[in-house]
């Protein structure tokens, strides 16, 4: 078996060059691969292409590589929390390309599967379609959608074993398990990281087949997006 185990995010991150594209995994702040972030803010990498379902905070997860001008065009479904992303887009500084959250998923999953493309009937009839192909089926319209072609996919696991098979839990499995089959080469970081064959198979959600490099995080933040408390009364 080829050693898939890096020292950290530094070594994982390391051939991830200026003009690339990259899909990070997550939900919100949920789920988010915060060491590799970091990683590529202290590499200073530029001219990006992201792929999420968020655009993170001002302060934290994607936020931080906007903050550094390193992002030259996001693609995602939700971006409404940051701040510094809504300057740079009305201002022109940033390529921004909004999709339904589904079409999202489901062009990630595509590309996992060597699929070309899809046909969804998301954004038949709004902005969402123009210049692309519409085909009609039983009567109903679908947008053709091509899958993602990313260089690396950056995700970040609950635990994994140095065969790089993952466990996700909760919420961060709404994106990583499938952007983890997508990305040319994989990149996963683990609060947890046991021997090959520690892990139960029936609990796996990504098979190691998909993951080329598996490293141990550390002091995750784990930041709340939105926290709504009860109050005292």
């Amino acid at each position: 078996m080829i050693n898939k185990v890096v020292a950290g995010a530094d070594e994982a991150i390391k051939d991830i060059n200026d003009g690339q594209t990259l899909m990070l995994g997550g939900f919100g702040l949920c789920g988010i691969p915060e060491n590799c972030i970091a990683a590529l803010v202290k590499k200073g990498v530029k001219d990006l292409t992201c792929i999420a379902n968020n655009a993170g905070v001002d302060d934290f997860g994607i936020g931080l590589m906007l903050q550094t001008r390193q992002v030259k065009k996001m693609i995602s479904s939700y971006v409404g929390e940051n701040a510094e992303f809504e300057r740079q887009l009305l201002s022109g500084e940033l390529e921004v390309e909004l999709i339904p959250q589904g079409t999202l998923a489901t062009r990630c999953l595509a590309a996992g599967y060597g699929m070309p493309a899809i046909f969804t009937p998301a954004g038949v009839g709004t902005e969402v379609a123009e210049g692309k192909e519409v085909r009609n089926f039983n009567g109903k319209d679908y947008l053709m959608e091509y899958a993602f072609d990313a260089d690396f996919a950056l995700v970040k696991a609950w635990k994994g074993d140095t065969a790089g098979n993952l466990i996700f839990r909760s919420t961060s499995r709404n994106f990583n398990p499938v952007m983890a089959m997508a990305g040319k080469t994989t990149i996963a970081e683990v609060e947890e990281l046991v021997e090959a064959g520690e892990l139960d198979p029936d609990q796996i959600h990504t098979p190691g087949v998909y993951v080329h490099r598996i490293f141990q995080g550390k002091a995750y933040e784990k930041r709340i997006e939105q926290r709504t408390v009860r109050s005292k009364a």
